[in-house]
């Protein structure tokens, strides 16, 4: 609503947000947005803000999706604020389908396959017996009594609720988190990276990893103009990233991976990337996201060095985002943590560059993305900028306590010689093993489609193909105003039930398409949902040839 740099889309993208969060809410805008709400309105004839012919919900999006930039700012630099379409929209109208199927609206399938979403859990994959054992016995103590549950998880429950206050699970903890919890990921840490050391107080427990990924971007990003925080993303990207950097209003500096080169990351592409961005911002961000998410590439230990050496040349933050570690499948790919490698390079690297690693239970063998548990291990941050991020995680209270302990069970699993262990590892490789099968599985049948391209899939748990569209199936995208791939996308919804990402969700080169899609589903499922996608990638070549 309303125009000119006064108006909340004149530049004010919190007071866009604000104003249609009243209006969603079914509130009057007070206070400063009622002002900005009426200038709005003289601004804009018919525009007034009074009752609102569309939903409460659609003017959310329209307000949200059509908040304009200062003319000063290059447009190809700056984004609107939207939601990630990994599960915005897309989702919802995946939703909208499986309702018509209920309602009995005959379809040419009988189920929606939703492959958009690493959703572990919700795609069939069993919990890891311990971790639920040990959130139930925190959950409901009275169960440590019970001969049912196993010493070593009666163990860790003990521990944990020691930590807690009054012994439950249901008070709130530190801001940081419980504090022998942060002491075993330090621990974790160390035994993951092969001895380099770890301070507890370093480590913050978070709502996922996305909730210490938006935290740590709120505390570096600041001035305005050209001098106004510039972040840099791999492209293709996770969506949260171009999400948190739009509601930040810090300017997002693309880089793109090397899809020729199995989606490498090449030093000199960042450096054209840094060069270019500091003619409208101040680059001082650099995000990693490692095992790849959409691409699924697992960077070599050379790329890591190269890039540690580009942050502490250039004074850059490093985020490395390694919610994925566990996920390795490639013969000859090995994952290296940034803080291992930073430690190896030297003091002065070790000593200097400023880094931030993240971690989550949803992800991995665990797959547990309902407990949102997480930590961060941030090093080298100044001590009053340490002080300001406390003060901002200590805002939220704490993160979940139950995803707290199902975090401690992933840096604290059974050892050898507990009575769990046996049980645990073959859990653990049985969820491993069958990833690795239906990785090779997914690239070895989309590589036989026509028109389809799939690099390898070295880790994390997607696909990202290449897609050939016809330029008939381009033109009449064009004529309903979407996306090519979003228009494929759409119709392999339609027609088979499937539901994927459209690549221009996460980010690509111009001219090229993609989709993301999980490879999440049991085994026999994913082998329909590829064939379905091979029949349907074949008639629409031959419609639009």
């Amino acid at each position: 609503c309303g125009r000119g740099p006064g108006g909340c889309r004149g530049g004010r993208t919190d007071m866009a947000l604000r104003c249609a969060a009243s209006l969603a809410a079914g509130r009057q805008p007070r206070g400063e947005l009622a002002r900005l709400s009426r200038r709005c309105s003289a601004a804009s004839p018919g525009a007034a803000l009074g009752p609102p012919r569309r939903s409460p919900i659609m003017l959310l999006f329209f307000l949200v999706a059509e908040v304009e930039m200062p003319e000063d700012k290059p447009s190809e630099h700056w984004h609107s604020v939207t939601l990630p379409k990994v599960v915005g929209s897309w989702f919802s109208l995946a939703n909208q389908v499986i309702k018509q199927i209920l309602k009995g609206i005959k379809k040419p399938f009988t189920e929606v396959i939703k492959a958009n979403i690493g959703d572990a859990h919700a795609m069939g994959q069993r919990p890891i017996t311990f971790l639920r054992q040990v959130v139930a016995l925190c959950t409901y103590p009275n169960l440590l009594d019970s001969p049912s549950f196993p010493e070593d998880a009666k163990k860790r429950a003990r521990r944990i609720l020691q930590g807690c206050g009054g012994n439950s699970l249901g008070s709130y903890t530190a801001s940081q988190g419980i504090n022998c919890i942060r002491e075993d990921v330090a621990s974790y840490i160390e035994r993951r990276d092969g001895g380099v050391p770890a301070d507890p107080d370093n480590i913050y427990l978070t709502t996922g990893a996305s909730d210490g990924i938006s935290a740590i971007l709120k505390i570096l990003i600041s001035g305005g103009g050209k001098s106004r925080t510039g972040v840099m993303i791999p492209i293709p990207q996770y969506p949260l990233y171009s999400a948190a950097i739009s509601e930040l209003d810090a300017i997002q500096v693309n880089y793109y991976l090397d899809e020729e080169n199995c989606w490498a990351l090449n030093v000199n592409e960042l450096r054209r990337a840094l060069n270019e961005a500091k003619a409208y911002c101040n680059p001082k961000v650099l995000c990693i996201i490692n095992p790849g998410n959409p691409t699924g590439q697992v960077q070599n230990r050379k790329c890591i060095e190269d890039v540690i050496h580009f942050a502490w040349e250039e004074k850059l933050f490093l985020l490395a985002d390694e919610v994925y570690q566990d996920n390795v499948y490639s013969e000859g790919c090995q994952f290296h943590s940034f803080k291992k490698i930073l430690y190896e390079m030297g003091p002065e690297y070790y000593n200097n560059v400023e880094l931030a690693s993240f971690h989550s239970t949803s992800k991995g063998y665990m797959g547990e993305c309902g407990y949102r548990g997480g930590y961060m291990e941030v090093i080298n941050l100044h001590p009053e900028i340490k002080g300001q991020l406390v003060k901002l995680l200590s805002v939220r209270l704490c993160p979940p306590v139950s995803g707290q302990a199902a975090m401690d069970i992933v840096v604290n699993p059974p050892v050898p010689g507990e009575e769990s262990y046996a049980q645990f590892i073959k859990e653990k490789e049985s969820v491993l093993n069958n990833l690795a099968k239906k990785a090779k599985l997914t690239e070895d049948m989309f590589n036989k489609i026509p028109g389809v391209h799939c690099n390898p899939l070295q880790g994390a748990m997607y696909a990202f193909p290449r897609i050939f569209i016809p330029s008939k199936a381009i033109e009449e995208a064009k004529a309903h105003k979407m996306a090519p791939d979003m228009f494929y996308c759409m119709k392999l919804l339609e027609e088979t039930g499937i539901c994927v990402v459209p690549g221009s969700g996460f980010g690509q080169r111009e001219g090229t398409y993609h989709f993301r899609m999980t490879i999440l589903p049991p085994v026999e499922k994913l082998k329909i949902l590829l064939e379905k996608v091979k029949d349907f990638h074949i008639k629409f070549l031959e419609k639009y040839a």
